[in-house]
Formats: structure tokens, C-alpha cells, sequence
């Protein structure tokens, strides 16, 4: 597919010094004259395709030391603030070791350069649902912290997303950052994606777990899923069919197909069909919690 770019459209840059400085801006302007960017890397490409209204100034938030950390609590949890690039969530010891799927999934994304330059709080606010970050934030029980001139509220991560591109944020409002739960003794998350040249393109499906299991039980799990409705989402009914049973092979196959029958893919005829997406869902799915499992399975 060859794609034609336009020449970037005329806007205001303007150079942020405080995030409360941003937040005064937005909190005065009409709506869509400003838009706000971390990374830049999906945003530039909206510009010149013209795929989203050309905004009065665009507002960047890189070198703002106040929303670019990775803070870690054994009690309370994980906080990621707006800024932190993919780069530093994949290669931070931390995540890797207490949420491994989120940094499986950093990982998937895209090339080392724009893993660089681009943000997880990024790649949630663009809202695609093939987003590498979006299945393992969900299945970590993530929260969104927004903040406009009104105030911070704090969104469920399944709640953020309301439609293709579309998220809850208001014209506003922007995130300052991202929290997960403290995580526990007993549990353990991966993330696989299928996709014709791994991180270098775009998911066919994304599978995202996290479970606790305890003497063979799966006491907790939420599973995320990816590029397979209009939206990231949360596969609820899978997720209550493992809750609270003994792990094995046939509640998994179950569970899976279970997953699958919540999708509703689009068919993609440059990438796969709908009905090949739930099939390599309820695949993905089997293997993502055989690798949490391991080595609890009975037959």
C-alpha cells in the first residue's frame, strides 16, 4: 500500500515549561485550539495525513523532568508518569520484574527509534486498538490520572477508551500519569502478539495476562486483548470462568474460546480477517496461560 503524505499543516508550537503552565493553557482555550503531545510520533503522521483537525498550536511536553519518572512502591504500587518513553518501561528493571507483560509489550512496539521518542501515556491516549501497551495495562488493573483546570480524576483503564481513537479525555484535559496495583507473592503476567514482522508492524491480536494462583487455583486473573474489537478490551467472561478454579488444561481451552467468542474483529484485507483474529485469540490466549501456569498443569 503506498501512502501520500501532505505537507505539514500550519500550526503554533509552543514550548512547555511547567505542567501547570499546559494545564492553564488548555483550561483557556476553546476547544481543539490546542493539542498536547509527548512523543510526537503518532500525532505528526495525523497532522500530514490530515486525519484529525488541524489544531491553533500544538502544545509539547518533552523535557518536563515532573512527568518523566518510573516510581516504584511495594505497598502502593507503580506509577508511570506521562513523559517516560517506551525505551525506559521496556528496559526498567522493575517493570520486567514485577510487571513483566507491560514490559513484554513496550517491547513490541514499533522500532527502537520510535521507542525512543514515543510514550506509553502516548500510545494509550491515541487510542487504536491495536496498541502494544493497551492489553497488558488492562490486565495489571491499570488507572489513568487525568487532569484538567477542574481537577485530577483518575480513570480504570477499561473505562479510558470510548471508541476508535476516542478516549474519555475531554478537550481539557490531558494525563499527567499511569498506576498499577502493588503486585503480590503469588502472581505472574505475559504478553504475546501475532504479527507478520513482530514489533516492526501493527498487532493482529494482542493477548495480555495477569494471574494469581495459588495450590493450583487461580484465585485472580484479568485478561486484556487487543486490535480485536473497536477498542482494547477486557475479556470478563473468560476471566470468571478461571477465577476460583483449579488450573488445567481444560478450563483453559474452555476459557479461550470463551475469550474469543467476546470479540468483534473487523475483517482487515491488508492484515487478517475477523475470523482468523478470534481463531489466533483463542491460540494466543491457551499459550499466555500455559506460560503463567507452568508447571501447575494437569491434564
Amino acid at each position: 500500500m503506498v501512502v501520500f503524505y501532505r505537507r505539514m499543516p500550519r500550526f503554533d508550537y509552543f514550548k512547555a515549561k511547567s505542567f501547570d503552565e499546559v494545564v492553564d493553557l488548555l483550561n483557556s482555550g476553546e476547544p481543539g485550539q490546542y493539542k498536547v503531545f509527548a512523543g510526537g510520533t503518532d500525532l505528526m503522521d495525523q497532522l500530514k495525513q490530515r486525519k484529525i483537525d488541524i489544531p491553533e498550536t500544538v502544545i509539547d511536553l518533552k523535557g518536563l523532568a515532573e512527568l518523566d519518572f518510573i516510581d516504584f512502591n511495594p505497598s502502593s504500587g507503580l506509577r508511570i508518569g506521562a513523559l517516560t518513553t517506551v525505551t525506559d518501561v521496556a528496559g526498567s528493571e522493575v517493570i520486567n520484574r514485577n510487571y513483566s507483560t507491560l514490559a513484554d509489550g513496550a517491547k513490541e512496539i514499533a522500532s527502537a527509534q520510535i521507542q525512543n521518542r514515543a510514550t506509553v501515556a502516548g500510545n494509550i491516549c491515541n487510542a487504536v486498538s491495536s496498541a502494544d501497551s493497551a492489553p497488558p495495562l488492562l490486565a495489571l488493573g491499570a488507572e489513568v490520572v487525568c487532569v484538567s483546570g477542574e481537577g485530577e480524576r483518575t480513570v480504570k483503564i477499561e473505562n479510558f477508551f470510548t471508541g476508535p481513537g476516542k478516549t474519555v479525555l475531554n478537550p481539557n484535559e490531558l494525563v499527567k500519569e499511569i498506576r498499577l496495583p502493588a503486585p503480590t507473592g503469588h502472581s505472574n503476567s505475559a504478553y504475546l502478539k501475532l504479527a507478520p514482522r513482530g514489533r516492526m508492524d501493527l498487532a493482529w491480536v494482542g493477548v495480555a495476562a495477569w494471574a494469581e494462583i495459588v495450590d493450583d487455583v487461580v484465585r485472580d486473573i484479568r485478561i486484556g486483548l487487543g486490535a480485536v474489537a473497536p477498542t482494547p478490551i477486557r475479556a470478563f467472561a473468560a476471566e470468571d470462568m478461571l477465577r476460583g478454579e483449579p488450573i488445567g488444561s481444560a478450563i483453559i481451552e474452555k476459557a479461550a474460546r470463551a475469550a474469543a467468542g467476546e470479540t468483534s474483529p473487523r475483517a482487515d484485507s491488508f492484515r487478517a480477517g475477523s475470523e482468523y483474529r478470534q481463531m489466533m485469540v483463542e491460540v494466543l490466549l491457551k499459550r499466555t496461560i500455559e506460560r503463567l501456569a507452568e508447571p501447575r498443569i494437569a491434564a
